[in-house]
């Protein structure tokens, strides 16, 4: 078991290096990474969400967000993550801005600055960014006017918090909220994924009781077991008695060299399929962020089976995205709204 007093101090260095989250009263202005955040506010971010997962069941326009205005701004492909940021803004009631940057004028040489510079000018409210390059989104925020929120959907290999959080979002609402009495695993590429980081935060900032992880030593980053985990290489001892079992997806887009031999023999020693989960506790769930690769991370029998909540993840998505967008622009002083009417 990992010393949780170690993870709160990490946790405080983390606060220290990215406090440009918070505004002078301590409420959520961006979300950049889930490292450094507390555990008050992660678990504010989820109760949040649980009111918006039932208003999601009932109905499906609250109008908390009229009259601002979401950009999307995706410099990588997307499906799942963009469509639910823009359900869960339209939700919200906001304005959205889906940005195509292969048509933009990013693509005809104009700089990230001065493209942002002109979304500011339409009066924008909000960015969430998806880019291939790690930091990126801090970048972003660190330039942008100060009425201006950014949400890091995905950056490169360091982070993807709202994934992270609707991660323990599905977690918590099948397991209670005592995250204490969970082993969790998590198995497969996690040497470029940035999923994989932003839920290894979550779990220690929610004082999670074990988490495992397990990939060949190829699909390791060399300083993973200084983030208070537990290594395996087999997949059988690493889900062994598990309570959560989270497969990654081959991050092949991001692999230089032959990290691997070839998929048929990844999924012979990684691949989860029923007879291997039968290790895990008979109540286990299985999650896995997306796109599924089936006969590679895992079997279909297991993907569509009852253990799974996969979808549910997709589901919980928009519920914790409507969270954080609301806490976010909601935490805007009222001398930024000021300084964006007179600009």
């Amino acid at each position: 078991m990992v010393n949780k007093a170690t993870r709160k101090t990490d946790n405080m260095i983390g606060k220290d290096l990215w406090n440009i989250q918070l505004d002078n009263n301590g409420n959520l202005k961006h979300l950049l990474t889930i490292e450094g955040l507390s555990t008050e506010m992660l678990t504010s971010i989820l109760d949040t969400a649980e009111t918006f997962a039932g208003v999601n069941e009932s109905v499906k326009k609250v109008p908390l967000l009229r009259g601002k205005t979401i950009v999307n701004l995706f410099f990588e492909a997307s499906t799942r993550t963009r469509t639910t940021f823009e359900l869960a803004a339209k939700r919200l009631s906001a304005d959205v801005l889906n940005i195509n940057i292969s048509t933009s004028a990013t693509s005809k040489g104009e700089s990230l600055l001065d493209t942002l510079r002109n979304l500011e000018a339409m009066q924008c409210d909000m960015f969430i960014v998806r880019h291939e390059s790690s930091g990126t989104a801090h970048f972003i925020a660190n330039h942008v006017a100060p009425h201006i929120s950014v949400l890091n959907a995905g950056d490169g290999r360091h982070a993807h918090p709202t994934q992270a959080l609707l991660d323990m979002f599905t977690i918590r609402r099948n397991k209670g909220a005592d995250f204490g009495k969970l082993r969790v695993a998590i198995v497969g590429d996690l040497l470029h994924s940035r999923v994989a980081r932003s839920q290894i935060h979550a779990l220690n900032i929610l004082n999670t009781g074990e988490i495992r992880v397990v990939a060949p030593k190829t699909l390791l980053p060399k300083d993973i077991e200084q983030m208070g985990v537990s290594v395996y290489h087999d997949i059988q001892s690493g889900i062994k008695d598990a309570d959560v079992v989270i497969m990654l997806r081959l991050q092949k887009e991001r692999m230089q060299g032959a990290l691997l031999p070839s998929e048929q023999e990844y999924f012979q020693l990684y691949g989860l399929t029923e007879e291997r989960l039968k290790a895990a506790k008979p109540d286990a769930i299985v999650m896995h962020p997306g796109p599924i690769n089936r006969g590679v991370e895992i079997d279909s029998t297991v993907a569509d089976g009852p253990q799974s909540v996969i979808l549910n993840q997709v589901t919980y998505g928009i519920a914790v995205r409507m969270a954080v967008m609301s806490m976010t622009l909601g935490s805007h002083s009222t001398s930024d709204d000021k300084q964006r009417k007179s600009s």
